[in-house]
């Protein structure tokens, strides 16, 4: 299983109120100068929210929601101080009710 770490905000707050594409963008072309692999993905209507043990989550975030997911605790901590008025946490999937969040996500 793989350990990953999230921002989570309604989508109106990540992607109209904040520069979150500007971010993203930024981060993405300092990977690709230091030859390093895409570790995060901008994801609308996460499946592990429809986890039973996320429900108490799903209810504080106003819907649809949206989230950067990231194998890099680190970079959700900076996004986190960044971004302010978000929910962060972390998940291991694939499990029993988290399917495997790769499958369905695409690199930003």
């Amino acid at each position: 299983m793989q350990t990953y770490y999230y921002v989570l905000a309604s989508r109106h707050f990540l992607l109209e109120e904040e520069p979150l594409e500007e971010v993203l963008k930024e981060r993405t072309r300092h990977y690709t100068e230091k030859s390093k692999e895409i570790d995060f993905w901008l994801v609308e209507q996460p499946a592990f929210l429809a986890a039973p043990e996320f429900a108490d989550i799903k209810a504080q975030c106003p819907q649809p929601a949206v989230a950067v997911i990231s194998t890099n605790a680190q970079f959700i901590t900076w996004l986190k101080l960044r971004l302010e008025y978000v929910i962060t946490g972390e998940f291991q999937a694939p499990s029993a009710s988290i399917p495997e969040p790769l499958a369905s996500m695409m690199p930003v």
